[in-house]
């Protein structure tokens, strides 16, 4: 999976790639250069005191170490700039994918893993791509290069490479082996973390109330403990890694020390080839050794790219067409035809054969008890989900045949919980149209009975709307939503459950006020209070996933007893007939 994502993402990256593996291989030369000069300068000038020799040679030295820092400046920029590059394309990829998503790919996820996957795996990709492009790119050079040099120097003293190289490759490997679970382990940890602090941080309130405080601290001391072990076995195996990778760098130090004292002592090697052996040798051994802090790198970054993979190769349900259809320029009915929807995994259908239309300008409402579908019948129609059965169509086509971009345009939902972004209220305001006017948005907050507060704001338009808009009321943020769908100007009106928050007072201006400015659009109103929907031109009695009855509020009163009852439970006879 790593070796797929990078080659994914990489690809656009493979002139400045080219490069570092250029510079890397110059820098890397050079390096290798160095003890030559060195065992040069110590048996033709040190031991026979030519002093021209030393400066001649030391000032070549100089000018390879001035080339050598160069190119390894250059080769550390490049791979940094490629690196940041990569983070930055994955995280966008991530986020493209999710934005894709149905609730159902998403909560299959998880909210809580999919930040994680976003920020904290991306991170681990970045990570080792930056250390490969910097590190790695010139270990393998590093240590062909010091083998072929230090056999010149003496091919009796490489034999102890056949037994170095081989030993730290098995240390290695056994380390390795056993920290990869672990990584899985930890990103799991982290996932958990973030899901009990975000259940933490969101449901304080409740917490509070209900003084569970100790019980919830106790919960994330718990994760985070779990997360404290899985990490604490790591870095005990990570401990273990460089100890034993310099044991036997220095065991073979010595080793060469003292079978290369031998050689010199007989006459057969030269002290400056036994001076440039041991450097080589201590740059092969190095050179494993960064490919080992590579290695540790690795285990955690393949996991994180199985979960980065997980999340980008995940199809959302809701496929877009192969050829979409656009919506007709003029407005036409809203049609569902005997549809039906389960939810994945469930025995029975939240909504059985229904069967409606809705003309423009005109307004339908959807009236039922708790759990009997409503909601579920409102988010077909925007195609936030997709019908099992049936179908829905807008214009006269099948919503699964519409382009997603100019169905979302069409419609304009304000759902039960109006969430606002952070921001002002003009920013809120033209999410869905950049380019409204400063007129139109008070024109729209007019209508949603919203002008009157936020000309109170010291900055108006431009007052300031916290995350989720948690710096408003309750009734502020859905008089703000509903002003939101009007900039929007869609062809459909969804109104799920938006007047709740509002007093009788308010609910009956806002109703007026939509019936005189939006003529020749759609209206689905879901609503609990009858006094919101007893003026609609259609009016839907929803139990149990069917409709049971249909027609206006005096028709309903007098033939529909679920519908008499829910009336009846809210208003007196005498209301009910006025």
């Amino acid at each position: 999976m790593l070796i797929r994502l990078l080659r994914e993402y990489l690809r656009p990256y493979r002139k400045p790639l080219s490069l570092v593996l250029l510079l890397q291989f110059a820098q890397t030369l050079a390096t290798l250069y160095l003890p030559t000069l060195n065992a040069d300068i110590i048996d033709n000038g040190v031991i026979v005191h030519d002093t021209h020799y030393i400066l001649s040679v030391g000032g070549l030295m100089l000018v390879i170490t001035l080339l050598q820092i160069g190119c390894a400046i250059a080769a550390v920029y490049f791979g940094a700039k490629v690196a940041m590059a990569l983070g930055r394309d994955v995280r966008h990829g991530i986020f493209s994918r999710v934005l894709q998503f149905s609730d159902r790919e998403v909560n299959h996820l998880g909210t809580a893993s999919l930040i994680t996957r976003t920020t904290n795996d991306v991170q681990q990709i970045q990570m080792l791509a930056i250390m490969t492009f910097t590190l790695l790119l010139s270990a393998p050079i590093m240590c062909i290069g010091g083998i072929i040099l230090a056999l010149n120097q003496d091919v009796r003293l490489s034999s102890l490479l056949l037994v170095a190289v081989p030993l730290l490759g098995v240390v290695v490997s056994l380390i390795i082996s056993r920290m990869r679970p672990l990584f899985r382990q930890m990103q799991e940890r982290l996932d958990t973390i973030n899901r009990v602090l975000r259940e933490q941080i969101t449901g304080v309130r409740v917490i509070r109330a209900f003084v569970r405080d100790p019980q919830e601290r106790e919960r994330f001391a718990r994760s985070n403990t779990e997360l404290f072990d899985v990490s604490l076995g790591a870095g005990r195996l990570m401990a273990l890694m460089f100890p034993s990778v310099m044991l036997v760098l220095n065991l073979s130090t010595t080793a060469v020390v003292w079978f290369g004292g031998h050689y010199v002592a007989d006459g057969s090697m030269q002290i400056g080839s036994l001076t440039a052996f041991i450097t080589y040798l201590a740059q092969i051994l190095m050179a494993v050794m960064m490919a080992t802090f590579m290695f540790m790198l690795v285990p955690r970054a393949e996991v994180s790219a199985e979960r980065i993979m997980e999340v980008t190769g995940t199809q959302p349900a809701l496929c877009p067409p192969a050829r979409p259809l656009p919506i007709a320029g003029s407005s036409g009915p809203l049609e569902l035809r005997h549809v039906e929807f389960r939810y994945p995994g469930a025995e029975q259908p939240v909504l059985h054969d229904i069967s409606f239309t809705a003309l423009p300008g005109q307004t339908t409402a959807i009236i039922g008890g708790t759990g009997s579908g409503k909601t579920s019948l409102v988010n077909l129609i925007p195609r936030l989900v997709d019908v099992t059965a049936g179908a829905l169509l807008v214009g006269g086509v099948d919503v699964r045949e519409l382009d997603p971009a100019a169905l979302s345009a069409a419609v304009g939902l304000v759902p039960q919980k109006p969430y606002l972004f952070s921001g002002t209220v003009a920013s809120n305001l033209r999410y869905g149209n950049q380019q409204a006017t400063d007129q139109e948005l008070w024109q729209a907050l007019a209508i949603a009975q919203a002008r009157d507060f936020v000309e109170r704001t010291p900055d108006g338009l431009n007052a300031p709307i916290a995350q989720g808009g948690t710096n408003v009321s309750g009734g502020q943020r859905q008089r703000l939503a509903i002003a939101r769908a009007l900039v929007h100007k869609p062809k459909i009106y969804l109104f799920d459950d938006s007047f709740s928050a509002l007093d009788y007072a308010t609910d009956a201006r806002l109703r007026a006020a939509l019936a005189a400015e939006v003529t020749d659009a759609i209206m689905v109103v879901v609503a609990q209070r009858v006094s919101t929907i007893r003026t609609a031109d259609q009016i839907l009695v929803l139990d149990g996933g069917r409709i049971v009855a249909r027609g206006t509020h005096p028709e309903l009163m007098g033939s529909s007893e679920t519908y008499r009852e829910i009336v009846l439970s809210q208003l007196t006879e005498q209301e009910a007939a006025a």
